[in-house]
């Protein structure tokens, strides 16, 4: 009797419950029977509730009524999963996706759906008497949902009881419950209170299923919206190699506002951003977003770190959203001079590699986190030499639930002390094995660097007077270099696109134009005057003696541009080192 069943802990109360009682037969305990009942239901219903994971919901649902009402369930969901926001018409099929107390059904597969017969007829029904006492001796629906050789080895005396499962606008799948055969072979039974009571759950069930399905279509909407705002692909300037990982949180934690980003600079340097919005929703990735975009239009001013966080701070601000404030490490890495100049708004400080295989965690000023107002920020300048490597990560990487910060920053320092000989992407597959299994609640963003720096004998830099006969003592001045580096066939273009800058960069400046030869990969010639005008190509007329020099840049260049620097600019131009032999 199940009177003596005893729930399995965490169980709501097990129901007693009477098979068959005796016609007119009065229990004069009937009102504490009702009682036990009603609790039952209730921590029943709050258990199925209490997940928006359909796996859970289901597993939920078997712990509650198995053994309390049942011996053994099997769950049958529609196949594929619908989305539950619109009409996906009459159901196809069906797909165990959950047992409990019974093998059977487990690895059968999917159960079609033939239009108009009884599955269908018993998926869509909505009356009362839903439920449907079933013969296990017999085919029908029996044989339907779990096939006829499954229904074939039910010992005699089972009892079936199907219910449908139906969410808010459609139906989602079967719940089958099974009865085994009493003591000495009588025959199970469900009673009308044990039909209600399935029935009573299973409703709730259908809902729960429903939430969690919508649950689970707008958590990946917000998932591909987060990932749509971060780069799938990072830059690979010269001088340093780059990677990142973005690691999603549980799905119970919602979207969160993590995001990384690399954005090439004047001078081959690099700036390198990892952020982090507080706060796990659709706003806190959009809120990223707007984030991310404002410090990629500051970075392509060429401000200084701690510049950048003030003008992100003052954006923040603007956005009306005082309790999303984000953290954030902004640092430019300068492969010519080995230097790495940081700023850092209340986020967790970075790991440094340095080339003798030592880590540590940098001691940054804290500053407050963006969106706060009012606070200062700034920028401290360390060494990066060659050999030398980063990595940037927001806090979900460090701190879970049962790991404080503290312990996790001083656990990632140690898995990265002799990771110097390590790659950007090995660097982060490093980093991420300190996370245990089971235990991530927030998102992680990774941005790993790996310093090469750029050797000094690949780079000429010169200061130049603004005077007429600069432009002159410019081409010697290229055409010398490239001649030393063995690029002789580059010489003729270089030094035409040369004079051309440095001519137009005397007309306007007022200070020392500078010009500056960096060879990597390619060649790449930069001439910076204190003019902060933009050049513009044009079309010059036939009688002009000006305007052609930027259309000869760009038909000799394989690329050019012109970049904003400080009060100044910086013009551009880059050539392809060629298929000849380069002596260094």
């Amino acid at each position: 009797m199940r009177d003596h069943l005893e729930p399995l802990a965490g169980q709501p109360p097990a129901v007693p419950v009477q098979r068959h009682p005796p016609a007119g037969e009065v229990h004069p305990g009937v009102p504490a029977r009702l009682a036990e009942r009603l609790a039952y239901l209730d921590c029943a219903a709050r258990r199925i509730n209490s997940s928006l994971d359909l796996t859970a919901t289901l597993r939920n649902l078997g712990r509650v009524l198995v053994p309390t009402v049942a011996d053994a369930l099997v769950v049958l969901v529609r196949d594929p999963l619908p989305d539950v926001e619109r009409d996906p018409g009459p159901p196809l099929a069906l797909r165990v996706l959950h047992t409990s107390g019974t093998r059977l059904g487990r690895n059968s597969g999917v159960r079609p759906v033939e239009p108009g017969g009884l599955l269908e007829r018993a998926l869509l029904r909505r009356s009362p008497d839903g439920p449907t006492v079933l013969d296990a001796r017999r085919g029908g629906l029996a044989a339907e949902l779990l096939g006829a050789r499954a229904v074939g080895r039910l010992p005699a005396g089972t009892a079936l009881l199907a219910l449908p499962l139906h969410g808010r606008q459609i139906s989602l799948g079967m719940l089958l419950l099974i009865r085994r055969p009493l003591a000495g072979g009588a025959g199970a039974g469900f009673d009308p209170a044990d039909t209600a009571t399935a029935s009573h759950l299973a409703t709730h069930a259908g809902l729960a299923m429903d939430t969690a399905l919508r649950y689970t279509r707008e958590w990946e909407i917000a998932d591909e919206l987060q990932r749509s705002m971060l780069p799938a692909h990072l830059p690979q300037p010269h001088g340093v190699r780059l990677a990142h990982r973005y690691l999603p949180g549980e799905r119970g934690a919602q979207v969160g506002g993590d995001w990384y980003d690399s954005i090439p600079l004047p001078g081959n340097r690099v700036a390198l951003i990892t952020g982090d919005v507080m706060g796990h929703s659709l706003t806190s990735a959009a809120v990223m977003g707007q984030l991310r975009t404002s410090a990629q239009t500051l970075a392509g001013l060429d401000l200084p770190p701690h510049e950048v966080l003030y003008h992100l701070d003052e954006q923040a601000q603007r956005l009306g959203r005082e309790h999303h404030l984000a953290t954030c490490v902004y640092a430019v890495y300068d492969p010519i001079a080995g230097r790495v100049v940081i700023a850092n708004a209340g986020h967790v400080p970075p790991v440094l590699v340095g080339p003798d295989g030592s880590s540590r965690l940098l001691d940054l000023p804290p500053g407050a986190p963006i969106g706060v107002g009012g606070v200062d920020f700034s920028s401290v300048e360390l060494p990066a030499p060659p050999g030398s490597a980063m990595l940037l990560f927001t806090d979900g990487l460090v701190e879970t639930r049962r790991r404080p910060l503290g312990t996790g920053l001083e656990l990632l320092r140690a898995r990265l002390e002799g990771a110097h000989r390590l790659g950007p992407d090995q660097l982060c597959q490093e980093a991420l094995r300190i996370l245990p299994p089971g235990d991530r609640a927030d998102d992680i963003a990774l941005l790993a660097a790996a310093f090469d720096g750029i050797p000094a004998e690949d780079v000429a830099y010169w200061y130049l007077q603004p005077k007429h006969e600069t432009p002159g003592r410019a081409r010697r001045l290229a055409g010398h270099t490239l001649r030393h580096w063995g690029l002789e066939h580059l010489v003729d273009n270089c030094e035409l696109m040369v004079s051309e800058l440095v001519t137009n960069a005397i007309r306007h400046a007022t200070r020392p134009v500078t010009l500056r030869l960096v060879r990597t990969s390619l060649l790449r010639c930069e001439v910076g005057d204190d003019s902060p005008a933009l050049p513009r190509t044009r079309r010059a007329g036939p009688d002009e003696e000006r305007g052609r020099g930027l259309q000869i840049v760009a038909r000799c260049a394989d690329r050019w541009g012109a970049t904003r620097l400080g009060a100044g600019k910086v013009v551009w131009f880059e050539q392809r080192l060629g298929p000849e032999p380069v002596s260094r």
